[in-house]
Formats: structure tokens, sequence, C-alpha cells
């Protein structure tokens, strides 16, 4: 598998985000929906990063910089045919290496409360991450978990 930075320019990454989106959409309300879009995901605070295996997109994950030690997780995503196939697991080992590269000392993140998220909470827990209150600008929210962790 290979893990590059992607400048979010192809088709193929704007329909697998789209899927993510549309897939939040039908799990989550609206209101408690705080994934990116690609125009987001574009800024210069985001460092977005695509695994690709055989030439396959096979999932997705960026870092955003809150502040000049603390970034983010977001856009944590593998396609749906090779879920538990250790993919996440690589992409967040990477992602955890370049944030610690880039001088980072925590990384945080908001995912789902409902069930669906519960192995995106169990791979996070895994690495370390643990509950957290909201930060930066999020709020409580009943649908919303936040997990941080040092680097």
């Amino acid at each position: 598998m290979k893990i590059v930075v992607d400048d979010l320019s192809g088709p193929e990454i704007a329909g697998f985000l789209d899927e993510h989106v549309q897939q939040m959409r039908a799990i989550t309300p609206v209101e408690s929906k705080h994934a990116l879009d690609l125009d987001e995901l574009r800024g210069p605070e985001v460092t977005f990063w695509s695994a690709r295996d055989a030439g396959s997109l096979v999932g997705c994950g960026a870092i955003k910089r809150l502040d000049a030690s603390h970034a983010e997780l977001k856009s944590m995503r593998t396609a749906p045919r090779r879920t538990r196939s250790g993919i996440a697991s690589r992409l967040l080992e990477h992602i955890l290496a370049e944030a610690g590269r880039r001088g980072f000392t925590r990384l945080s993140l908001e995912t789902g409360s409902a069930e669906f998220f519960l192995p995106a909470r169990r791979l996070y827990g895994k690495f370390g991450f643990v509950h957290c209150e909201p930060f930066a600008d999020y709020r409580p929210d009943p649908n919303s978990t936040y997990m941080t962790r040092a680097l």
C-alpha cells in the first residue's frame, strides 16, 4: 500500500469523499455532521493523504492544523470493500508520524457516538486516543465523541 499527499484534484478522490459525506448524512443528523467538503480540505491548514493498493484508492485521512502544537484528525475513511483489512491502522500510523514530524504535540478528533462508529472508536483507542472534552469550535453533542492523544 502506498500513502501519498493528495491535492484533491482528481475525480476518483472527489467521488470517494462524496460517498463518505453521503454515508455520514444517512447516519448522523445534519447538525452533528463535521466532515469537511472538498474546498475546506484544500485549505492551507489541511494536509490530505490518499492510500492506494495496486493502484486502487482504498483509504484516506487528513490533519487540520488548529494551532502550532495541536492538529485535528479529519476525513479518515476506508473503502467499504476493504474495511477491517488494516488500511485504517496503516493510515493512522502514517498520519501520527507525519503530525509528529510537523511539530504537533497533540492530535484530537471528533467521531460519531452511534454504534456504527464503534470500530472507529476502538481503532483510535488502540492507538492511544482517550476521550476528552470538545476542542476547537466543537460544542457538547450527544452524537459526537471527542478523543485526543499526545504525540
